[in-house]
C-alpha cells in the first residue's frame, strides 16, 4: 500500500503540506518541508491520504511526523505507514525508533502501542496547543532483526 520514497521526495512538497495544513492546529510551513526532503537522512512513505516522514542516523529513526486525512482516518492509513517503516527498519539494520506524541492525544497513543511503541519520558509543555502547552509522551520501539 505505502511506498518508499528516496529518489526524489521534493516531488510530494505539495501534497505532504497540504495533508499536514488540513491536520494539525500549528502545521509546518511548506519552507520546513522542502528543508527536511531535501536532507540525505529523510525518509517519506507517502500514501493518498497520508504520510510518514522519518530522520534516518546510524542505527536509529525518530519520526518527525505521521500525518492522515481527516476524512482517512481509523481506516488502518497510519497502521499500513508505521508497517512499512518497520519492515524497513529491520531489513536496514535500525535498532531503534523513537518519536514525541501529545499527552493527550489517545487515539495516536494508543495506535503507536498497539505498534509495540513503548513509553520512554515525558517532555514537558512541548506541544502548543492552542494558548496552552502541554506534554509529550516519548515513545521508543526496539527492532529486533
Amino acid at each position: 500500500m505505502s511506498r518508499l520514497l528516496q529518489n526524489n521526495p521534493l516531488l510530494f512538497l505539495d501534497a505532504v503540506t497540504a495533508c499536514h495544513q488540513a491536520s494539525f492546529e500549528h502545521p509546518w510551513s511548506r519552507a520546513d518541508f522542502q528543508a527536511l526532503l531535501e536532507l540525505p537522512t529523510t525518509r517519506l512513505w507517502t500514501v493518498e491520504d497520508g504520510f510518514l516522514l522519518c530522520s534516518e542516523v546510524a542505527d536509529e529513526m525518530e519520526i518527525l511526523t505521521l500525518c492522515v486525512m481527516p476524512s482517512s482516518r481509523r481506516q488502518g492509513v497510519a497502521s499500513s505507514l508505521l508497517s512499512e517503516m518497520k519492515a524497513y527498519a529491520d531489513d536496514c539494520g535500525i535498532s531503534r525508533v523513537f518519536l514525541e506524541v501529545a499527552i493527550n492525544n489517545l487515539p495516536a497513543q494508543h495506535l503507536y502501542k498497539k505498534m509495540g511503541f513503548v513509553s520512554n519520558g515525558i517532555r514537558p509543555n512541548y506541544y502548543r496547543q492552542g494558548t496552552k502547552f502541554v506534554d509529550a509522551q516519548c515513545l521508543v520501539l526496539n527492532i529486533s532483526s
